[in-house]
């Protein structure tokens, strides 16, 4: 099976997010699915099998679960599609099952754009629990997809060191998928928002580059800030800057990405 990896959200190599990309005539057995995706070992591996002129059917594997939508994985198959296999047209479109229809466009800049579902988030309290396993206490929390903590400055989400055993024990049954905790603050190095993403309870210590997540930071921020949204995911040593826009109840999310390798996956 061709097999790429590409570096999502990234200008070069050893930026943004590593995603893995798997082109398959047809999806096999969910447990073969998985098993690649924990062989890959990289936050999410991108399953896409042909159901169209210009339609894909995408799936996204952590290497401990399937997810049901995952934004980093989703731009590098856009890549790979775009770039290494002679795609002509000018938008691509996913289907997915839990997630529905995914479009991508390849800008003028060469940046991707990807239109994602807004996700709904209301205020939630601050519990003691969670203050403990983030090791801060944020200044007000959002529930959705995942539990969001707001902070009043990007330093303290640097400055993070959260105890990732208690937060993957977190937040079963309140509204926010178990163990997965984004962190962010207004500002940073230039850009509108800076934030980090923890997500223990899908496999995944800390995330490097999460597109999912910023459809949260939109619904969250958007409201007050200018739009777009110049953010900035803070996982140390790489980080990654991710454009943000909060259009109605869609997001657009823009973003780079390289190949940094191509080969065969053997079965």
């Amino acid at each position: 099976m061709p097999f790429f990896q590409i570096d999502a959200f990234a200008s070069q190599p050893f930026e943004g997010n590593p995603a893995c990309v798997m082109m398959l005539d047809a999806f096999p057995p969910d447990a073969t699915l998985q098993a690649i995706a924990a062989e890959n070992n990289v936050s999410e591996t991108a399953f896409i099998v042909p159901a169209g002129d210009g339609i894909w059917a995408l799936r996204w594997f952590t290497p401990a679960i399937e997810v049901p939508l995952c934004g980093h994985a989703t731009l590098a198959s856009a890549h790979v599609l775009f770039n290494e296999t002679g795609f002509a047209g000018d938008e691509i479109v996913f289907e997915t099952v839990k997630s529905g229809q995914l479009r991508v466009n390849k800008l003028p800049d060469g940046r991707y754009e990807m239109d994602f579902p807004a996700p709904e988030v209301s205020r939630v309290d601050i519990t003691e629990d969670v203050a403990t396993a983030l090791g801060a206490w944020p200044l007000e929390a959002w529930g959705g997809p995942f539990y969001g903590a707001v902070f009043g400055h990007p330093d303290e989400i640097h400055a993070l060191q959260p105890d990732l055993d208690l937060l993957k024990r977190l937040g079963g049954g309140n509204g926010w998928d178990r163990g997965n905790f984004g962190c962010l603050a207004r500002g940073g190095n230039g850009v509108d928002v800076t934030s980090r993403f923890f997500a223990p309870g899908s496999g995944i210590p800390e995330d490097p580059a999460t597109g999912s997540w910023h459809c949260m930071v939109a619904a969250i921020m958007g409201p007050r800030l200018k739009q777009p949204l110049d953010c900035y995911q803070a996982y140390p040593g790489r980080g990654a800057h991710i454009g943000v826009e909060l259009a109605g109840n869609r997001v657009k999310l823009r973003g780079q990405a390289v190949t940094v390798i191509e080969g065969q996956f053997s079965l």
